[in-house]
């Protein structure tokens, strides 16, 4: 919202947008420099397209849990808290967008990383983004067996199920531009919705729930920030931001992608958790899909399976682009489309993936793996990095005027919340790990 310390081709605007000159971006400041004779261009997103990328990566495994949340929380927190965290979210990835206009090198979190604490913050915030990204990787794999299992009955083990979905997902995440994936954005948003709606509709028919809906409830600690977390994972696409602004025709369409997506998913969230409670009560699975009848639930899984690939394949798609851009940055080798550049991208994804499926095999709960990623990484990524990114870029006006201090208050709360989220969460995913008989690793047993 500030003048940035760094010299760029970028200017910052009295009510904190930020504006480019009318020179040229200097090549060496962009990840993908100039792209006008490449073999392979990257920079060709549409605002709609990376909108819906983000919609992709951010709107799939997390809409699932939030109606079990609405039974550990009651209505009234529930829907206050994903208001609240969706405005937040929102605030934050309009701060990444704030900082990459300000340091326009900026192509992932290592980068930003780099910019704040230097050679150390590069590896610190690099390793924390793949870790965070296999994570969801991973969560994608398992709600898929799960998925799988509930439509054939349990027709075989779940390790094969995954390895099924290891194997489908892999080959759609080859492609190595972000426009290719983006079509398959669009199929993934059609089939959630779609998924949801049907659940919906389907516990609205049946109602299997007939006791009293609680606007608030008695619960403890641990519980209700458990339910925290998974709040917290649904909104936790952030850690993609930079990579899908990097490859934006023009980064200053960068705002209308996010407030596409926030528009999205924080009416849908909200709406989905709610009804689906209404009706399934406090017995709402997690999965909230297993919560209609068999054969609706047969049904919703099948229409849902496209999101629940595709939502792991643009997160592995950005994964194996940070790797393969560190790899390859100042190189011409990444526009490339030879042996080499495409062999280095191919088994790339493949390391990725393998280790991804070890993760879902290995701690095959749902509701514990993604309150586990939302405490390891989603705390940072969403919500304390960009704390620190804000006050970076505005560091010589932190108490300029009373907006700024105003700002600089909110910015470090945002912080804390980061903090807050990181402690307890390890501590509540932790015990919900320990304390779940049914988390046997490697397992073959229905895990639906």
């Amino acid at each position: 919202m500030a003048d940035a310390a760094a010299p760029d081709p970028y200017k910052h605007t009295s009510d904190g947008d930020v504006e480019k000159h009318e020179e040229a971006l200097p090549a060496f400041l962009d990840a993908f420099g100039d792209e006008e004779d490449a073999e392979v261009k990257y920079k060709v997103l549409s605002w709609w397209q990376c909108g819906f990328l983000m919609v992709a990566e951010t709107v799939s495994l997390g809409i699932l849990s939030l109606p079990a949340v609405v039974s550990q929380l009651g209505l009234a927190p529930s829907i206050v808290l994903m208001l609240a965290i969706g405005l937040i979210a929102t605030y934050t990835g309009y701060v990444i967008g704030q900082f990459r206009w300000a340091y326009p090198h900026v192509q992932n979190m290592a980068d930003a990383g780099e910019v704040i604490f230097g050679s150390i913050g590069r590896e610190v915030f690099g390793m924390g983004q793949l870790l965070l990204i296999i994570f969801i990787m991973a969560s994608h794999l398992l709600t898929f067996s799960v998925a799988m299992n509930s439509i054939t009955d349990h027709g075989t083990c779940t390790i094969v199920f995954g390895v099924v979905g290891l194997v489908i997902s892999y080959i759609l995440s080859l492609p190595r531009t972000s426009t290719n994936v983006s079509y398959l954005s669009i199929a993934s948003f059609l089939s959630i919705f779609t998924a949801v709606l049907i659940a919906m509709i389907g516990v609205g028919v049946d109602k299997p729930w007939t006791g009293p809906l609680n606007a608030t409830v008695e619960t403890s600690l641990y519980k209700a920030f458990l339910a925290v977390c998974n709040i917290v994972f649904s909104f936790c696409g952030h850690v993609a931001f930079f990579g899908f602004m990097s490859e934006l025709k023009d980064p200053r369409d960068y705002p209308k992608a996010l407030f596409l997506l926030q528009g999205t998913d924080i009416c849908l969230y909200i709406v989905t958790a709610v009804v689906i409670y209404c009706y399934a009560g406090d017995d709402v699975a997690s999965p909230a899909l297993g919560s209609a009848t068999p054969i609706v639930r047969k049904v919703a899984y099948g229409i849902a399976l496209p999101t629940i690939i595709i939502g792991g394949v643009v997160n592995g798609h950005v994964a194996a682009k940070y790797v393969y851009v560190r790899l390859f940055r100042n190189s011409d080798r990444m526009h490339k489309t030879d042996l080499l550049a495409m062999g280095t991208w191919v088994g790339i994804a493949f390391v990725l993936w393998v280790v991804a499926w070890v993760v879902a095999m290995a701690i095959p709960v749902f509701n514990e793996l993604l309150s586990l990623i939302a405490s390891l990484f989603a705390s940072w990524f969403t919500f304390g990095f960009t704390g620190l990114f804000w006050l970076y870029i505005n560091r010589d006006q932190l108490f300029a005027t009373p907006a700024k201090i105003a700002m600089t208050v909110i910015n470090t709360i945002i912080i804390g919340i980061g903090l807050c989220v990181c402690g307890l969460g390890l501590y509540v995913s932790g015990r919900a790990l320990h304390e779940n008989p049914s988390s046997a690793a490697f397992s073959c047993a229905n895990n639906a």
